[in-house]
């Protein structure tokens, strides 16, 4: 192999074509690497999934898990002042291996103008009590955008305002096209 000559910062060295090669590639590698990693560490915090304890299965009850819902909404990172809701327990449901209880947050932006807001947006939230679990075991969460037919689980995604926007918006937009 032939040598080659390397001028680094004004220094000449003499070394073969295939370890300059090499050690250039191991650098570049590990560079990319540290940079994915930082960048991928950036971007987690800067959209990090938040989530809250929920309860055990045996501690629940109704109230708390009304306490539980709003602690949990709490977390979510709305940006624009003025969004207000009401929370309300919608019922109670047996099914073979779990219970069901049923809530619904209705979210709204009241201004001096519009002090009764001409639009609203739900969010559901499910909360179930495994019948075949043990009692311990944390209760399963999950929660509904209306119009959206994902089911969303606290921890596994990040709540955006912007599904609430879309909702107040598309129904403000039909109340507009129909004449009373």
């Amino acid at each position: 192999m032939s040598p080659r000559v390397v001028r680094f910062h004004g220094i000449e060295r003499t070394r073969p074509l295939s370890v300059i090669t090499m050690e250039t590639d191991v650098n570049i590698s590990e560079t990319l690497t540290a940079m994915e990693t930082d960048s991928a560490q950036i971007a987690q915090c800067e959209h990090e999934i938040k989530n809250i304890d929920w309860i055990s299965c045996k501690d629940f009850t109704i109230e708390i898990g009304e306490q539980q819902i709003k602690q949990y909404m709490d977390t979510w990172e709305i940006q624009q002042p003025g969004w207000l809701y009401s929370l309300k327990f919608l019922r109670e449901t047996e099914l073979e291996f779990k219970t069901q209880y049923q809530y619904e947050t209705k979210w709204t932006i009241p201004t001096q103008t519009a002090p009764i807001p001409r639009a609203t947006a739900s969010v559901y939230f499910i909360i179930e009590i495994s019948k075949i679990r043990p009692n311990a075991l944390p209760v399963d969460v999950h929660f509904l955008v209306e119009t959206n037919r994902s089911k969303l689980i606290p921890g596994q995604t990040r709540f955006r305002e912007k599904w609430l926007m879309d909702v107040t918006e598309s129904k403000t937009l039909l109340m507009d096209t129909v004449d009373f």
